[in-house]
C-alpha cells in the first residue's frame, strides 16, 4: 500500500465550543425510520485485550464498550448492511502476545477489520503488524505519540499530538486557579511508554514533560521518583512521598497504581493534600471511599447530569447501554467515562471509514478517514492530522472524585462543579 501521499495532508481544525462539548450527532442512519435487518455473511472485526495481566481492570471496560457498540450497530443496520461479528483475544497485557495474536487473526483467521487492544504498548505492537499487512487501525487508548507513525493508524485518545505539553499545562492551569495553589510537587511515574512520556517527554527532545513543566510554572519539584510497570513494593515508595511532604503529588500511572499507592500512603497514616493520577481504573478508585475522595485524574467525558442531558437521547441511550454490558462483565462500575467513551469513538471511526469507503478496501478506508475524519458522539468532530501522527486537537478535562462520584471541574466553560481544594 502506497501511502507517501497520505503524509503530505495536514488540516488544522478551528475549534469551536461545539467540537469540545461532543454535540455532533453520531455517524449512523436516520432514526425516523426502521433500520433494516442485516443480512449475509458478517463482517467480523479482529482484535485483542488485556482482560487478565497488569491492564486487566482497565480492558475489561474496552471488552463491554465494544460489545455494547457491535449490538447496537447489528441492531440499527449493520455495515454495509451486513452484521457485525467482533473477534476479540486475551493478550494478557504482554506486547509480545499482542503482536503474535494480531498477526493469528489477519493472517489465519482473515478477519475483515481490526480494532486496536488497551494500552500503548500493545497498540505500538499492533500498528507493526497493522503497517505489515494494510490495515487500518484504528485505536482508543494510544498516547505515545512520537512512536505511532503507521499513517493509516487512528487514535481517539487525543490530549493532542503533544500530550507531555498539553496535559501538564491544563493541569498547572487548574492548580494556579485556586486560592492557595500548591508550591511543592512530587512525582511519581510507572516508567511504561505512555506514562514515562508524559512526565519526561519523547526520547532524545527538548520537549520535557510534566516534570521540566512543573519548575517552569513556578513549582518546586520535591521528588522525582520512577516505579517499573510491575513494582510490588509501594510501601516504599510511599515513603518517599512522606519524606518530601509535598503539597501535590503528581501519579503518571496507568490501571490499579494510585490505589496501591494511596493504599500505601494509608498505612503509613500519611494524605498529601492533593494527589492526581493519569490513566486509572476509575471504579477501584472509586470503591476506596473517603480515601480517594478529591482525587483528580484527566478525562475526555464523564456523563454528569447536564452535560448528558444536552446531548440528547441518542447519548443517553448508548450510556445505559454500556451500563448492561458493564454488568454482564461483572464490573461494580458502569459509568460510562473516559475509557468507555475513547472505545466508542474508535469503534465509530472504523463504521464511518467503512461506510465512507463503501467497501472492506484498506486503502478507500484509511483515504477517506484521512480525508474527511467523521463525527463522533461524545468527542465532537474528529480530524486526522498527519503531521501530528494522526492525533487531533487536545481535549483535555479535569475530573475529581467529590462525594464519591467523578465530577468534571475543568476547565471552566465545560465543568459541572468547581474544584474542591485542601482545607
Amino acid at each position: 500500500m502506497q501511502r507517501q501521499s497520505l503524509k503530505r495532508r495536514d488540516r488544522r481544525p478551528a475549534v469551536v465550543l461545539a467540537v469540545l462539548l461532543g454535540l455532533v450527532a453520531a455517524i449512523g442512519a436516520a432514526q425516523s425510520t426502521p433500520a433494516a435487518v442485516p443480512r449475509g455473511d458478517p463482517i467480523v472485526v479482529g482484535s485483542t485485550l488485556s482482560l487478565t495481566g497488569a491492564f486487566g481492570a482497565t480492558g475489561v471496560i474496552h471488552k463491554a464498550a465494544g460489545e455494547a457498540f457491535v449490538q447496537w450497530i447489528n441492531e440499527t443496520g449493520g455495515l454495509l448492511g451486513r452484521p457485525v461479528e467482533w473477534k476479540v483475544l486475551n493478550d494478557e497485557s504482554d506486547p509480545a502476545k499482542v503482536a503474535a495474536l494480531y498477526e493469528r487473526l489477519i493472517s489465519q483467521d482473515r478477519v475483515d477489520l481490526i480494532m486496536g487492544p488497551y494500552a500503548t504498548p500493545n497498540i505500538v505492537a499492533a500498528q507493526a503488524v497493522a503497517q505489515r499487512h494494510g490495515y487500518v487501525l484504528p485505536n482508543h487508548t494510544a498516547v505515545l505519540t512520537y512512536a505511532l507513525t503507521y499513517p493509516c493508524q487512528f487514535p481517539t485518545w487525543s490530549a493532542g499530538g503533544k500530550p507531555n505539553l498539553s496535559v501538564p499545562q491544563t493541569v498547572f492551569r487548574l492548580l494556579k486557579s485556586q486560592k492557595t495553589p500548591p508550591k511543592r510537587v512530587a512525582f511519581v511515574t510507572n516508567t511504561g511508554g505512555s506514562t514515562n512520556f508524559i512526565s519526561y517527554g519523547p526520547p532524545g527532545s527538548s520537549e520535557g514533560g510534566a516534570v521540566e513543566w512543573a519548575r517552569k510554572a513556578g513549582f518546586e519539584v520535591v521528588l522525582d521518583l520512577k516505579y517499573p510497570p510491575a513494582v510490588s513494593d509501594w510501601g516504599s515508595i510511599a515513603a518517599q512521598v512522606r519524606a518530601a511532604e509535598p503539597d501535590f503529588v503528581w501519579n503518571s500511572g496507568l490501571a490499579l497504581d494510585p490505589v496501591n499507592l494511596l493504599q500505601a500512603m494509608q498505612q503509613l497514616g500519611y494524605r498529601p493534600p492533593q494527589f492526581l493520577t493519569l490513566f486509572p481504573a476509575p471504579g477501584p478508585l472509586l470503591g476506596m471511599g473517603d480515601t480517594s475522595n478529591g482525587v483528580l485524574s484527566l478525562t475526555l467525558f464523564e456523563p454528569n447530569g447536564k452535560l448528558l442531558k444536552r446531548m440528547g437521547k441518542k447519548a443517553q441511550e448508548i450510556v445505559a447501554e454500556f451500563a448492561k454490558a458493564a454488568a454482564a462483565n461483572g464490573l461494580a462500575y458502569r459509568v460510562f467515562d473516559s475509557q468507555a467513551t475513547a472505545s466508542w469513538t474508535a469503534w465509530e471511526v472504523l463504521v464511518a471509514g467503512v461506510r465512507g469507503a463503501g467497501s472492506l478496501d484498506q486503502e478507500k478506508i484509511c483515504d477517506y478517514l484521512l480525508e474527511n475524519g467523521t463525527d463522533t458522539t461524545f468527542v465532537g468532530k474528529l480530524r486526522f492530522n498527519p503531521a501530528l501522527h494522526n492525533f487531533s486537537r487536545p481535549r483535555n478535562l479535569v475530573k475529581q472524585i467529590q462525594d464519591r462520584r467523578w465530577k468534571v471541574v475543568w476547565p471552566p466553560a465545560l465543568r459541572v462543579t468547581t474544584l474542591q481544594e485542601p482545607d
